[in-house]
């Protein structure tokens, strides 16, 4: 029983095996994505990162079922992805709430589409308004709100979807730094109440050292997989910190072999 316990847990939550994708253009096609081949745990917060270009977005919208693989499959728990799902939800930089909504309408948005009862409407829509700080502007419009509460509405909507994978294409890139500071704090917060599996994309190679368990690395021309990195420094973790600043010199090293000497390598895109 230990041993088939110890089996399940190990099944990767997500496989991408042999993935490319080929886009047509007027002048000719474009090969957005090498093959790609990685597995990601159950529960592992992930971040991609890599220079502007080089397939990150194309990639998080091929495990969303948004767009299908020239070649090459993703699995979900075992099962192909062909379309968009429930189980993964995408959230971007620009929050994509219903303006005419509140917090919680928009957060019970999920559960009224799989129609299940007012009361278990309202049940989780309290449960995920409370899960992201919002209990005192559960009944505001998005207008009503910061860019940081939006973006925390986004994720809580995605999760009272019954999503177990959170899509991230640069969720805070919109934000000032104070503002991003504080959404990345409670995004860890939220995942480790969760334990949800995250990819997140981002250009910031600060935000992908704080955040992430692993650290993808891609390079274009076409997009591939060049480094993965695991960041082994507990949590909460200290940016100030000797050790903090050898993982992101390490990373940064890492995406300055794959684009021109002349770009900043802590912020690329």
């Amino acid at each position: 029983m230990a041993d088939a316990k110890r089996a399940r847990i190990s099944t990767p939550h997500v496989v991408i095996r042999g993935v490319t994708k080929r886009f047509q253009a007027d002048d000719g096609d474009i090969d957005a994505l090498a093959r790609i081949d990685v597995s990601i745990d159950q529960g592992e917060f992930v971040c991609l990162i890599g220079a502007s270009g080089c397939g990150k977005s194309t990639l998080l919208r091929i495990i969303a079922g948004f767009e299908e693989p020239t070649s090459g499959e993703v699995l979900v728990a075992g099962k192909p992805v062909t379309g968009p799902g429930s189980d993964r939800g995408m959230v971007f930089q620009d929050y994509a709430l219903f303006p005419w909504m509140t917090v919680r309408q928009n957060i019970g948005f999920g559960p009224r589409q799989r129609r299940l009862s007012r009361p278990e409407i309202e049940e989780v829509a309290d449960e995920f308004v409370k899960l992201v700080g919002l209990e005192h502007a559960a009944n505001r419009y998005p207008g009503q709100l910061s860019g940081g509460m939006k973006q925390r509405v986004a994720i809580a909507r995605v999760l009272a979807n019954d999503a177990n994978i959170l899509l991230m294409d640069e969720p805070f890139g919109a934000l000032d730094a104070l503002t991003r500071e504080q959404l990345q704090h409670e995004l860890l917060q939220i995942w480790a109440r969760s334990r949800v599996t995250i990819l997140f994309v981002t250009h910031s190679v600060e935000e992908a050292a704080l955040l992430a368990d692993r650290v993808l690395v891609m390079s274009a021309g076409p997009g591939r997989i060049a480094s993965d990195i695991r960041i082994d420094l507990p949590r909460p973790r200290d940016v100030s910190s000797p050790e903090f600043n050898a993982v992101r010199r390490d990373l940064a090293r890492g995406l300055t072999s794959h684009v021109a000497p002349s770009r900043n390598p802590e912020t690329v895109g």
